[in-house]
Protein backbone atom coordinates (compact mmCIF):
# COMPACT_ATOMS: atom_id res chain seq x y z
CA UNK A 1 0.00 0.00 0.00
CA UNK A 2 1.30 3.41 -0.97
CA UNK A 3 0.20 6.74 0.40
CA UNK A 4 -1.70 8.54 -2.35
CA UNK A 5 -2.29 11.85 -0.57
CA UNK A 6 -2.61 13.47 2.84
CA UNK A 7 -6.19 14.58 3.34
CA UNK A 8 -6.16 16.24 6.77
CA UNK A 9 -3.34 17.58 8.91
CA UNK A 10 -3.38 18.38 12.62
CA UNK A 11 -5.12 21.75 12.18
CA UNK A 12 -7.77 20.39 9.82
CA UNK A 13 -8.55 17.54 12.24
CA UNK A 14 -8.85 20.01 15.13
CA UNK A 15 -11.22 22.22 13.09
CA UNK A 16 -13.39 19.23 12.14
CA UNK A 17 -13.62 18.08 15.77
CA UNK A 18 -14.48 21.60 16.95
CA UNK A 19 -17.22 21.85 14.31
CA UNK A 20 -18.64 18.45 15.31
CA UNK A 21 -18.63 19.57 18.97
CA UNK A 22 -20.64 22.71 18.13
CA UNK A 23 -23.07 20.70 15.98
CA UNK A 24 -23.68 18.20 18.81
CA UNK A 25 -24.53 21.02 21.22
CA UNK A 26 -26.76 22.76 18.69
CA UNK A 27 -28.67 19.69 17.55
CA UNK A 28 -29.30 18.50 21.11
CA UNK A 29 -30.21 22.01 22.35
CA UNK A 30 -27.43 21.94 24.92
CA UNK A 31 -25.74 19.15 26.79
CA UNK A 32 -28.45 17.76 29.06
CA UNK A 33 -28.53 13.98 29.14
CA UNK A 34 -25.67 13.57 26.61
CA UNK A 35 -23.09 10.80 26.76
CA UNK A 36 -20.18 10.40 24.35
CA UNK A 37 -19.17 6.80 23.56
CA UNK A 38 -16.00 6.17 21.59
CA UNK A 39 -15.69 2.97 19.59
CA UNK A 40 -12.31 1.31 20.18
CA UNK A 41 -9.66 2.11 19.08
CA UNK A 42 -9.57 5.58 17.56
CA UNK A 43 -13.11 6.56 18.51
CA UNK A 44 -12.15 7.02 22.15
CA UNK A 45 -9.49 9.72 21.63
CA UNK A 46 -11.93 11.53 19.34
CA UNK A 47 -14.62 11.29 22.05
CA UNK A 48 -12.19 12.76 24.61
CA UNK A 49 -11.37 15.66 22.27
CA UNK A 50 -15.06 16.36 21.66
CA UNK A 51 -15.65 16.20 25.42
CA UNK A 52 -12.88 18.78 25.99
CA UNK A 53 -14.31 21.08 23.30
CA UNK A 54 -17.80 20.87 24.78
CA UNK A 55 -16.38 21.59 28.22
CA UNK A 56 -14.68 24.73 26.88
CA UNK A 57 -17.81 25.87 25.01
CA UNK A 58 -20.49 25.06 27.62
CA UNK A 59 -18.44 24.88 30.83
CA UNK A 60 -19.88 21.44 31.59
CA UNK A 61 -18.32 17.97 31.61
CA UNK A 62 -20.06 15.32 29.52
CA UNK A 63 -19.88 11.64 30.51
CA UNK A 64 -17.79 9.51 28.18
CA UNK A 65 -17.40 5.80 27.72
CA UNK A 66 -15.42 3.38 25.59
CA UNK A 67 -17.10 0.61 23.64
CA UNK A 68 -15.48 -2.63 22.51
CA UNK A 69 -17.38 -4.33 19.68
CA UNK A 70 -15.14 -7.38 19.23
CA UNK A 71 -17.83 -9.94 20.02
CA UNK A 72 -20.52 -8.08 18.05
CA UNK A 73 -18.71 -8.19 14.71
CA UNK A 74 -20.53 -10.06 11.96
CA UNK A 75 -17.33 -11.21 10.27
CA UNK A 76 -16.66 -13.93 12.88
CA UNK A 77 -17.88 -16.88 10.87
CA UNK A 78 -17.53 -19.73 13.34
CA UNK A 79 -17.25 -20.46 17.06
CA UNK A 80 -13.45 -20.82 16.89
CA UNK A 81 -13.13 -17.26 15.60
CA UNK A 82 -15.51 -16.05 18.31
CA UNK A 83 -13.44 -17.87 20.95
CA UNK A 84 -10.21 -16.37 19.55
CA UNK A 85 -11.58 -12.82 19.23
CA UNK A 86 -9.68 -10.38 21.37
CA UNK A 87 -12.07 -9.22 24.02
CA UNK A 88 -11.18 -5.76 25.19
CA UNK A 89 -13.08 -4.21 28.00
CA UNK A 90 -16.02 -1.91 27.43
CA UNK A 91 -15.69 0.97 29.86
CA UNK A 92 -19.05 2.67 30.39
CA UNK A 93 -19.47 3.51 34.06
CA UNK A 94 -22.76 5.39 33.83
CA UNK A 95 -26.25 4.04 33.28
CA UNK A 96 -27.22 4.67 29.65
CA UNK A 97 -30.99 4.37 30.21
CA UNK A 98 -32.70 7.42 28.73
CA UNK A 99 -29.41 9.05 27.62
CA UNK A 100 -28.69 10.66 24.28
CA UNK A 101 -25.75 8.53 23.17
CA UNK A 102 -23.31 9.96 20.64
CA UNK A 103 -21.32 7.06 19.14
CA UNK A 104 -17.97 8.29 17.88
CA UNK A 105 -15.65 6.58 15.39
CA UNK A 106 -12.86 7.59 13.04
CA UNK A 107 -14.09 6.30 9.65
CA UNK A 108 -17.56 5.34 8.45
CA UNK A 109 -17.35 2.85 5.58
CA UNK A 110 -19.76 -0.09 5.21
CA UNK A 111 -21.72 0.63 8.40
CA UNK A 112 -21.03 -2.77 9.94
CA UNK A 113 -18.91 -1.39 12.81
CA UNK A 114 -21.68 1.04 13.70
CA UNK A 115 -24.31 -1.71 13.59
CA UNK A 116 -22.18 -3.79 15.96
CA UNK A 117 -21.75 -0.77 18.24
CA UNK A 118 -25.51 -0.18 18.33
CA UNK A 119 -26.06 -3.85 19.27
CA UNK A 120 -23.51 -3.49 22.08
CA UNK A 121 -25.15 -0.29 23.36
CA UNK A 122 -28.62 -1.84 23.34
CA UNK A 123 -27.27 -4.78 25.36
CA UNK A 124 -26.21 -2.26 28.04
CA UNK A 125 -29.61 -0.58 28.31
CA UNK A 126 -32.14 1.53 26.46
CA UNK A 127 -30.90 4.98 25.51
CA UNK A 128 -33.27 7.77 24.47
CA UNK A 129 -31.42 8.17 21.16
CA UNK A 130 -28.26 6.96 19.45
CA UNK A 131 -26.50 9.44 17.19
CA UNK A 132 -23.31 8.94 15.19
CA UNK A 133 -20.29 11.24 14.83
CA UNK A 134 -17.39 10.31 12.53
CA UNK A 135 -14.25 12.12 11.52
CA UNK A 136 -14.36 10.69 7.96
CA UNK A 137 -17.28 9.38 5.90
CA UNK A 138 -15.89 7.55 2.87
CA UNK A 139 -19.10 6.09 1.45
CA UNK A 140 -19.70 2.50 0.22
CA UNK A 141 -22.44 1.64 2.73
CA UNK A 142 -23.64 -1.96 2.97
CA UNK A 143 -26.22 -1.14 5.64
CA UNK A 144 -28.70 1.77 5.85
CA UNK A 145 -26.62 3.77 8.33
CA UNK A 146 -25.65 7.43 8.10
CA UNK A 147 -23.66 9.75 10.33
CA UNK A 148 -25.36 12.65 12.10
CA UNK A 149 -22.06 14.54 12.40
CA UNK A 150 -19.25 14.28 9.84
CA UNK A 151 -15.84 15.92 9.97
CA UNK A 152 -15.20 15.42 6.25
CA UNK A 153 -16.83 13.46 3.43
CA UNK A 154 -14.17 11.79 1.29
CA UNK A 155 -15.46 9.77 -1.66
CA UNK A 156 -13.18 6.80 -2.27
CA UNK A 157 -12.91 3.80 -4.52
CA UNK A 158 -13.19 0.28 -3.11
CA UNK A 159 -9.45 -0.23 -3.62
CA UNK A 160 -8.48 2.79 -1.53
CA UNK A 161 -7.93 2.81 2.23
CA UNK A 162 -8.35 5.75 4.59
CA UNK A 163 -5.86 5.74 7.45
CA UNK A 164 -6.52 7.96 10.46
CA UNK A 165 -3.57 8.61 12.74
CA UNK A 166 -4.08 10.28 16.10
CA UNK A 167 -1.47 11.54 18.55
CA UNK A 168 -2.86 9.32 21.31
CA UNK A 169 -2.08 6.10 19.42
CA UNK A 170 0.15 7.05 16.47
CA UNK A 171 2.22 10.03 17.68
CA UNK A 172 0.72 12.33 14.99
CA UNK A 173 -2.57 13.72 13.76
CA UNK A 174 -3.10 12.97 10.08
CA UNK A 175 -5.62 11.44 7.70
CA UNK A 176 -4.24 9.93 4.50
CA UNK A 177 -5.57 7.91 1.60
CA UNK A 178 -3.68 4.83 0.41
CA UNK A 179 -4.03 2.67 -2.69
Amino acid sequence: MQEKTKLLDEQAIARAIKRISHEIIERNKGTDNLMLVGIKTRGMPLAKRIQQNIEQIENVTIDTGELDISLYRDDLSNQDEVDEATVNQTNIQQDIFGKKIILIDDVLYTGRTVRAAMDAIIDLGRPQTIQLAVLIDRGHRELPIRADYVGKNIPTSQGEVIKVRLVESDDMDQVSIYE
